[in-house]
């Protein structure tokens, strides 16, 4: 198999397994700690293969995760399209930042992920989301560096390298 099918493939793969840790259910008091995987792997990727991740492919993999999750069709392709548009303006510098400033930055970018949903469903009409709505994020930046250590462990052990 050549290079580039390997590389396509564990892009596509990561991006599949991301969907796929969306929809694990968890018990009904933990479920607002669940952090927003399609983002982490995208912002994975768009600091590392900027030719790779466009708006496009966030917009498209937010209408799978809309389709899988049984949402409003739009609001996650919504979201992560702002969340890439956000990240691929400033990945020159989030790319040099030490693990815990991108831990911070990850952490403002899941918030502001945030309150996009809270906008689109406060104005679609449902109620006020609890105070543990917005636990998520942290979770989610709690998880960054394990998320980009093991993608980028993986990645340099199949040696799938960016040309």
């Amino acid at each position: 198999m050549s290079r580039a099918r390997i590389r396509g493939l564990w892009f596509a793969g990561t991006l599949v397994v991301s969907l796929l840790l969306m929809l694990i259910p968890l018990p009904a008091p933990i479920q607002p700690l669940k952090p927003y995987w399609p983002a982490l792997f995208l912002l994975y990727w768009s600091l590392e293969s900027s030719d790779r991740v466009t708006l496009g492919l966030a917009f498209c993999v937010g209408v799978g995760a809309d389709i899988f999750d049984g949402v409003l069709l739009g609001e996650q392709a919504l979201r992560l399209t702002a969340l890439v548009f956000i990240a691929l303006r400033f990945r020159s510098r989030l790319r040099f930042f030490p693990m815990w400033q991108q831990t911070l930055a990850v952490l403002g970018l899941l918030m502001n992920d945030r309150v996009l949903l809270f906008l689109v469903r406060v104005l679609g009409g449902e109620p006020m989301p609890p105070a543990a709505y917005w636990l998520s994020p942290f979770v989610g930046a709690a998880f960054w560096p394990f998320v980009f250590l093991i993608l980028d462990d993986l990645r340099a052990r199949l040696r799938i390298h960016e040309a």
